[in-house]
């Protein structure tokens, strides 16, 4: 009985599998945070490449901030009001 008793204490008292709980965590809140900068970036790299856009084709950075805050979708160079 003393080895059976022994074994079940050894099992509760062991942390290791705790260890891989903790890093599948980690991971988890470290891909969220690197998914929430990528998306930021990309909306960034967007609005500025909307902006020259406008310019290049005569528009104003006013016209180029409404493109960019157009929540249906369309970006199209288009909108873009000449100078």
């Amino acid at each position: 009985m003393s080895k059976v008793t022994s074994l079940i204490k050894d099992f509760i008292n062991d942390e290791s599998g705790l260890t891989a709980v903790e890093y599948a965590i980690a991971g988890g809140l470290v891909v969220g945070a690197m998914v929430g900068a990528f998306v930021t970036l990309g909306n960034n790299a967007t609005g500025q490449i909307t902006t020259l856009g406008c310019a290049a084709s005569g528009g104003t950075e006013a016209d180029a901030a409404a493109v960019t805050a157009d929540t249906t979708g369309n970006t199209a160079l288009g909108q873009c009001m000449p100078i």
